[in-house]
């Protein structure tokens, strides 16, 4: 992820050049996928520790918006040195993955997206591939009975009943067939290799059986896994940098015949789903998306960070799922392993919304007219859902149109503790709020039957 990026749709490929997958077990999936609408996810590393980007300050190329965040240290060489020792302190001993997941389960989230290795090469995971790993000896951390990070992530969310994400970085920054030594081009000249992989074929090809064996203990011995969140759009043939991921993803689903592959921006029969990243698209888009957004201001940890309220949050939501897409939303770990308390209370006022007003949300599809005004619209089944998304401070009014084309049965409110009356008309439902104009709820939702499915 690059925390650079605030706007626009980075991670977005075009819809209309979305390849449907050819295995039926994952378009299957890809059904469960959509129905779920909201993940956590998490950025836990190394990188947590002094509260800065994740691995992108190590990019020379990427130093200029990367490193604005290094106020310690003005010679690139030395805090690169200093970061890549970070492995050599981390030691989150308050982490506790039981009360993760309790968190998630409580809130609504419905599947996790974890880090299992970001660009910077160290592995949350005990991949037997590298020693630059949280269960290695040079890590304090490798004592406590939570070292294996991902697997009790994984173990404790599964647990729940939440579905599971496997996020891995193709590039890795710490391998040495990435950034190779021995060339013209420096390692950590910019993100992509030191060498042109079709020059160096077999030097290439200790990289891309590195990459597969790494890739095969998460599907293998991490499993079930539901998603692999394939970040580091860099790695594709079309730049050379080809891990013939279609080879692996045979051999994966063999294991797991339903895997998704979220190939980020790459575009082609190995993204799965398509991935805006810090942005919502703006209109109704018709193959599985997922945003992934952050609850603060990074993707990692950042001391003294501010959060989205809950009103943003759940308008975001909203916003997401009438267009056709899932939320995934990012908190970081802080460096002793506890969820920020600040984001935990914003994520438990959506969490709070959701226990009321879910229906709107979960196993819904978007509809026509997906969305008029302040007025998004989910359905399921024969009932559709019309969810008024309320701005900060805005008071709901007297009386308020919904438009909506088609016969029209039992309007009402999911939430129990507002009232209304309701006046079906050709054209929509009148809702008419009495004693509750005046006050401010998040987003109040009209639900209502129609004639067909």
């Amino acid at each position: 992820m690059a925390d650079n990026i605030v706007n626009g749709m980075h991670g977005c490929s075009k819809a209309d050049t979305y390849v449907v997958p050819k295995e039926p077990e994952v378009r299957e999936k890809l059904e469960w996928f959509q129905d779920q609408k909201l993940a956590i996810m998490f950025h836990f590393g190394i990188y947590s520790q002094p509260g800065i980007c994740e691995s992108w300050p190590l990019s020379d190329g990427d130093a200029e918006w990367s490193r604005n965040e290094i106020d310690w240290e003005q010679d690139g060489e030395i805090f690169k040195e200093q970061y890549r020792n970070l492995n050599k302190s981390f030691n989150p001993i308050r982490f506790e993955p039981e009360k993760w997941a309790d968190f998630a389960k409580e809130n609504g989230f419905r599947y996790v997206i974890f880090t299992t290795k970001h660009h910077d090469g160290f592995c949350m995971y005990d991949t037997k591939y590298t020693d630059y790993k949280v269960t290695s000896p040079d890590c304090p951390f490798h004592t406590h009975k939570n070292a294996d990070i991902a697997r009790h992530v994984f173990d404790a969310f599964r647990a729940k009943g939440i579905g599971i994400a496997a996020y891995f970085s193709k590039p890795d920054w710490h391998c040495p067939w990435y950034w190779a030594e021995g060339f013209d081009k420096k390692p950590a000249a910019d993100r992509n290799p030191t060498y042109i992989p079709a020059e160096q074929p077999e030097l290439w090809d200790k990289y891309r059986e590195f990459t597969w064996n790494q890739m095969m203990e998460l599907v293998r011995d991490y499993g079930p896994v539901d998603i692999l969140w394939l970040d580091g759009g860099q790695v594709n043939p079309a730049n050379g940098q080809d891990i013939r991921l279609s080879d692996f993803a045979k051999e994966a689903r063999k294991i797991n015949p339903g895997l998704i592959l979220a190939d980020r921006t790459v575009t082609g029969p190995n993204e799965n789903y398509i991935t805006p990243e810090q942005s919502v698209p703006t209109s109704y888009i018709p193959v599985p998306w997922e945003s992934c957004v952050t609850i603060g201001t990074a993707f990692s940890f950042r001391y003294a960070d501010t959060y989205k309220s809950p009103r943003t949050l759940v308008n975001m939501l909203c916003d997401v799922v009438c267009r056709g897409g899932n939320l995934a939303l990012n908190i970081g770990p802080q460096p002793d392993g506890r969820l920020p308390k600040h984001a935990m209370a914003s994520a438990a006022g959506l969490g709070a919304w959701l226990r009321v007003n879910g229906d709107a949300i979960y196993g819904t599809r978007a509809v026509s007219p997906y969305e008029v005004g302040s007025i998004a619209f989910t359905k399921k089944g024969k009932t559709v859902y019309a969810i008024d998304r309320l701005s900060e401070g805005e008071a709901l009014p007297k009386t308020l149109f919904i438009p909506w084309a088609g016969e029209v049965r039992e309007p009402r409110l999911l939430d129990s503790s507002l009232s209304a009356s309701f006046e079906v008309m050709d054209s929509g439902i009148l809702v008419m709020f009495g004693d509750c104009a005046g006050t401010s709820p998040i987003a109040p939702v009209i639900a209502f039957d129609t004639k067909e499915s």
